[in-house]
């Protein structure tokens, strides 16, 4: 199975739909930190959740979802960017009890951001954390934030991670009044294991087959971590001269391990004065005589 966004609408209703389902891109996360198991069904839930919002916006960027709590787990970040790229990580302390969100999270808050390709902010929104599980949050941040009536249904395991996503869209004059408890209902019969198991056109046809639909192409999603050496020395470059050397001078070398796939930088004391030489010359070379 491959890791796809499906995207469908209701053709005589204003309800549209995605279904989401990955298993490389999950992988991709769960391989590169040792998660433990209460957290990491969390984590899967919101990838799974990200992709599936991200196929509702109309936006050039990265959708990031953030989850900051006060309990053993203290932050999950997801974000997806252009394209379904996907990538996530979690801190926590300790052990992390089984239970559901409230448990893990204790109080906190729920933060969106898109983030323009330029990397500028182009919208924040913050809600408080008060829910028991991850769609449950989304659904109340939809309805209060963007007055949109939103359903989700989440699932994850150790190899995959999948969810369905129905929107209310605004009402046609001829619209069933029906249509949304109707197709509310027909897609909370979904059990767990089918979003993880069974292909889109499959479950498509299990949860709506009275329904016509119209079904778009998928799209292909995978994981994608953004950092790259040139980000690492932008922010040594911010820490300082003085700063680096010191670290340098304690330890050997500069290391940084990036918090989304773990890939190691490290900059020893040529490297280092190499990127403080290089902030240097660049205004030599443009000053004009």
């Amino acid at each position: 199975m491959s890791d796809t966004l499906q995207r469908f609408l209701f053709e005589h209703d204003p309800i549209r739909g995605e279904l989401v389902q990955l298993a490389a891109t999950w992988q991709a996360v769960t391989e590169r930190h040792a998660y433990p198991v209460p957290l990491r069904r969390v984590l899967g839930e919101l990838m799974a959740a990200a992709a599936l919002l991200a196929a509702t916006l109309k936006f050039e960027g990265t959708l990031i979802l953030q989850l900051h709590g006060n309990g053993p787990v203290r932050l999950i970040v997801v974000e997806c960017a252009a394209g379904y790229a996907m990538r996530a990580t979690a801190k926590w302390d300790g052990d992390i009890p089984e239970g559901d969100l409230r448990a893990l999270l204790g109080s906190g808050r729920f933060v969106i951001n898109l983030v323009a390709d330029s990397g500028r902010q182009a919208y924040q929104g913050v809600v408080d954390l008060d829910a028991d599980s991850v769609a449950a949050a989304l659904e109340h941040y939809m309805a209060t934030s963007e007055q949109i009536q939103t359903r989700l249904w989440l699932s994850c395991d150790d190899t995959r991670a999948a969810g369905l996503l129905l929107q209310k869209l605004p009402e046609r004059a001829t619209a069933d009044a029906d249509a949304w408890p109707r197709v509310a209902h027909l897609a909370a019969t979904v059990r767990p294991q089918e979003l993880l198991t069974l292909t889109p056109q499959v479950l498509l046809r299990r949860l709506f087959h009275e329904e016509d639909l119209r079904v778009f192409e998928p799209r292909p999603v995978c994981f994608r971590c953004s950092c790259s050496r040139e980000r690492v020395t932008g922010m040594l470059r911010m820490l300082g001269r003085d700063e680096v050397r010191s670290v340098v001078a304690e330890r050997g070398e500069v290391e940084v391990h990036c918090e989304f796939c773990n890939r190691r930088y490290a900059f020893d004391a040529v490297d280092s004065e190499e990127i403080f030489a290089a902030m240097i010359a660049a205004p030599a070379e443009n000053t004009r005589h």
